[in-house]
């Protein structure tokens, strides 16, 4: 990489936290913010996909460390914050990828499940980001990612919670973006359209609606986690500096229908 390009996108010296790390788009953005030269934290709940992600990192040349964390509680959260700092030190970019999806009929939704969902899903990111963005602060430069959702703009294949979920990233990213605006600290979300990762297995069983919504794309093809990496490096580098409060739909063109 020439020296213009580096200024813009390496990420040599920097420190990178992945939640959801270990699969999906959060092992696309760990394998992306990795290879472009971030120390990088993949947090994870399953120790075995963790230990994979972490070894094939590794066996590329990357600084990488992984960190067993249920974000499930706020004690969960806490913990998995503290240990998370341990092998690289409070990191310059946190990118909040993990998520679950329960998704009963509406009617059906219990008081349980909303409250996993939003622990889960916007609590953790909220509590991460507050931590993590006061040091950040203090050197004058992070970044805090989020994936967000297609729920999070419009009612698709049955939303329920986890639409509601992501509707508050949105908002907690834009509330984080005026919060630490002006301090060297960013706060962006990407949006991913219809990604095949195991998040989306059962809808995966569904042949046909998989080629339905292939279709509702521009590019005429679903989602690959891969496709966010070059997107992640982008908000994550020094050349997005300017660049705050804002969601980067990477869809194939399906929300412009």
């Amino acid at each position: 990489m020439n020296d213009y390009l580096s200024s813009l996108f390496s990420l040599e010296g920097r420190t990178a936290v992945v939640t959801g790390g270990s699969s999906g788009i959060g092992r696309g953005i760990a394998t992306a913010l990795a290879r472009a030269g971030a120390a990088t934290v993949v947090v994870a709940r399953g120790e075995d996909r963790l230990t994979a992600t972490v070894d094939e990192l590794r066996a590329q040349g990357c600084r990488v460390a992984g960190v067993v964390g249920d974000l499930s509680s706020r004690a969960g959260i806490h913990a998995a914050a503290d240990a998370a700092a341990h092998p690289f030190g409070d990191p310059d970019i946190l990118v909040n990828s993990a998520g679950i999806n329960i998704r009963p009929p509406f009617a059906e939704i219990t008081e349980d499940d909303w409250d996993a969902t939003m622990t889960v899903n916007a609590l953790a990111p909220f509590l991460l980001g507050q931590r993590y963005a006061r040091t950040m602060t203090t050197r004058g430069y992070g970044r805090l990612i989020h994936i967000s959702s297609q729920q999070a703009h419009r009612a698709f294949v049955g939303s329920g919670i986890y639409g509601a979920s992501k509707g508050a990233v949105e908002s907690l990213m834009r509330s984080e973006a005026e919060a630490w605006g002006g301090t060297g600290v960013t706060s962006n979300t990407l949006v991913p359209g219809f990604v095949l990762t195991p998040l989306n297995a059962r809808l995966q069983q569904d042949p046909e609606k998989v080629a339905e919504l292939a279709a509702r794309t521009m590019i005429g093809r679903n989602g690959m986690p891969s496709d966010f990496a070059a997107a992640a490096v982008f908000l994550a580098g020094a050349g997005s500096s300017y660049v705050t409060g804002q969601s980067l739909f990477v869809d194939g063109g399906l929300s412009v229908h």
